[in-house]
């Protein structure tokens, strides 16, 4: 009798251990179907993601050329003031052509006013 014992404790056991064992195994399928299904929805979410960041980047790219102030080379600091001066010089010329046309222009007025009124 008490190998008949020991044989229903032992299947007993057996048969409880087997339960737990399946009911695991459930839960850990169930588990793996949820983990499964939020990896897909991860992925999903991060190549949009992706996306938004290379739209985003691209953006930025385009903005900082635009609005990204660089550091002028010498040379380049350079030909803009010879650019400038050449021009100033220029400017000078001109005014002073005008100036002098002025200036004779007004000798000949006079001189034909007092020509005229006898001034």
């Amino acid at each position: 009798e008490s190998s008949q014992a020991a044989y229903d404790a032992q299947t007993k056991e057996n048969e409880i251990e087997k339960a737990t064992k399946t009911k695991d195994v459930d839960y850990k399928v169930k588990e793996t179907a949820e983990l499964d299904k939020s990896v897909a929805e991860t992925t999903q979410d991060s190549s949009g993601v992706k996306e938004e960041l290379a739209a985003v980047s691209e953006y930025l790219s385009k903005i900082e050329k635009e609005c990204v102030e660089k550091a002028e080379t010498f040379e380049d600091r350079k030909a803009r003031f010879e650019a400038e001066i050449a021009g100033l010089k220029e400017a000078l010329e001109v005014l002073s052509d005008e100036t002098a046309l002025v200036q004779r222009g007004a000798r000949h007025l006079r001189g034909v006013l007092r020509h005229r009124f006898g001034a």
